[in-house]
């Protein structure tokens, strides 16, 4: 073992450098996380988007997790989206059956993810709207935000959030619908048009 002086300088070695984790693409992502409605229900909507950095560029790496109620504003108590065989420990994924009100999607090498869940249902004085966690490299927190769909121009005006933002900043929180059933949301996480985030105490 080949001891250190620290009070000569010159006796210390440096050490090589390290990128700074976490490293989220490694065990979290799962197979199926981006389906979130049942297979084939006739109510799904999808949404996408790109995750950027300050600077406008695509985070490949990013994971995104998203919580909605049903489209009569109920949280799901189904089963979880990530099921494992009790004889071989393998995983099962969903049961293509029930809403479970939850995914956790990666984006891919451009920055893109997208979801196909139900349209959520509004719950107390909130108009409906999908919660969402962000986890990025350079974040060693993350970050919560809202997708709120658009249709109902009256609810989303009434919102307490939403009522509480300039437009420029209340448009980060509100996707923008594109074809029939398909909604767009980016998030940008600093910088010029970025996404209103929500800190909880």
């Amino acid at each position: 073992m080949t001891k250190i002086d620290a009070s000569r300088p010159e006796s210390v070695l440096p050490t090589p450098s390290h990128t700074v984790g976490p490293f989220y693409g490694h065990a979290l992502p799962f197979r199926g996380g981006e389906d979130i409605a049942p297979a084939g229900h006739p109510d799904t909507v999808t949404v996408h988007g790109y995750v950027t950095d300050g600077e406008g560029n695509p985070l490949p790496d990013a994971l995104i997790e998203l919580w909605g109620p049903d489209p009569d504003g109920n949280l799901a108590t189904a089963d979880g989206s990530m099921r494992r065989d009790p004889a071989s420990g393998g995983f099962l994924g969903r049961n293509g059956v029930e809403f479970t009100g939850w995914g956790r999607i990666q984006t891919d090498a451009n920055g893109h993810w997208y979801a196909r869940t139900l349209r959520p249902g509004a719950r107390g004085r909130n108009a409906p709207y999908l919660s969402v966690c962000v986890f990025a490299r350079g974040l060693l927190v993350h970050l919560y935000t809202r997708i709120y769909l658009p249709g109902d121009t009256a609810a989303l005006a009434a919102d307490p959030l939403l009522s509480g933002l300039e437009d420029g900043r209340r448009d980060t929180l509100i996707a923008v619908a594109e074809a029939r059933g398909t909604y767009r949301f980016d998030i940008r996480l600093q910088g010029e048009g970025e996404t209103v985030f929500l800190e909880f105490q």
